[in-house]
C-alpha cells in the first residue's frame, strides 16, 4: 500500500504543476492595466483590468475561499462564455504560485 502512495503522490504533484501556466492566459496582455477594486457588502472583493476601457479580467477573492478569476481573451469587453453553454462563464482558480 505504501509503495504505491509516493509513486501516485509525485504524479499528482507533477500533474498539478502543469496545470498551472500562471495568472493569466498567454494571449491576454495586462500590461498597462487600470485596475478597479472594490468589495461587496458580503466581503467579497472584486477587481477589474481594463486595458484600454476594456474589460479583460475580473478577479474575485471571496470572504472565504480561494481567489477565482474570469477572463475576455478575445478583446471585446465581455467576459467570455462556455463553448458549450453560452450563459455559463469559465472560472479560472490559481492552484499554485512560486
Amino acid at each position: 500500500m505504501t509503495t504505491l502512495a509516493l509513486p501516485l503522490s509525485c504524479l499528482l504533484a507533477v500533474a498539478g504543476c502543469a496545470s498551472t501556466a500562471g495568472n493569466t492566459p498567454a494571449d491576454i496582455d495586462l500590461a498597462n492595466a487600470q485596475v478597479a477594486v472594490r468589495t461587496e457588502k458580503n466581503g467579497d472583493t472584486i477587481e477589474e483590468y481594463r486595458v484600454a476601457g476594456n474589460l479583460r479580467m475580473v478577479k474575485v477573492t471571496p470572504a472565504r475561499g480561494a481567489a477565482y478569476y474570469l477572463y475576455d481573451s478575445d478583446g471585446d469587453g465581455r467576459l467570455d462564455k462556455s463553448k458549450d453553454n453560452v450563459d455559463v462563464s469559465p472560472v479560472y482558480w490559481k492552484l499554485y504560485g512560486w
